[in-house]
């Protein structure tokens, strides 16, 4: 069981995970808000966004992000170049459960149509999200040592989401973005259409 609590400061403490304890701090750095966006970036630098040396892991965690367009992905892709590009080459895995209101259907599977090899292409982190009034898509990407000079970029997101044929589906994404240079901004889009709501907050882990 995860617990996350805040000290004094107002910083989030992750406590504990199962029995794993003494997990270290989660410093939020900036949050932003949809609003019919085409796009959500964060720019190592600009307006106030830290994505270097600063932690060594990056938190994107995603609350209620609700397409404009119904049956679409929400995605995303690096940059070496402080968002001048995003097309970091990844290699990626994707799998998901899903399990529908009506109890029709639940399956757990791979999605080869929806992973990465050696790909420039944005990376999808769900396979499809409905865009009814109360439908949207939340959960986390986590980034490791961005900065670093010597390794690849690795990433790991859990996301859940009302899949637009009405059913719930929490994927599972994983990879590396197959570089040894220093990723300092990050874009987040979906397949097709804008961003219509939601937020995205980017912590520093400490």
């Amino acid at each position: 069981m995860s617990i996350v609590k805040l000290n004094n400061n107002g910083v989030k403490n992750a406590t504990a995970f199962g029995s794993i304890t003494g997990l270290g701090n989660l410093i939020l750095i900036k949050t932003q808000t949809a609003s019919s966006s085409a796009s959500i970036s964060f720019v190592d630098g600009a307006s106030s966004v830290v994505l270097d040396n600063t932690y060594k892991e990056y938190i994107f965690y995603f609350n209620n992000i609700h397409p404009a367009t119904d049956n679409t992905q929400f995605t995303f892709n690096l940059s070496t170049d402080t968002g001048s590009n995003y097309n970091v080459t990844k290699t990626t895995t994707f799998f998901r459960a899903i399990h529908a209101e009506d109890d029709s259907e639940a399956s757990l599977g791979y999605r080869t149509d929806d992973d990465l090899a050696q790909s420039t292409n944005y990376q999808v982190l769900n396979a499809s999200t409905d865009n009814d009034n109360d439908a949207s898509l939340s959960g986390y990407l986590h980034l490791f040592e961005p900065s670093s000079d010597t390794f690849v970029k690795h990433f790991i997101s859990n996301t859940n989401t009302i899949h637009s044929t009405k059913y719930s589906q929490n994927s599972y994404v994983a990879g590396y973005g197959n570089t040894t240079s220093a990723i300092d901004a990050v874009d987040f889009k979906m397949s097709s259409g804008n961003i219509d709501a939601g937020t995205i907050s980017l912590y520093g882990v400490v």
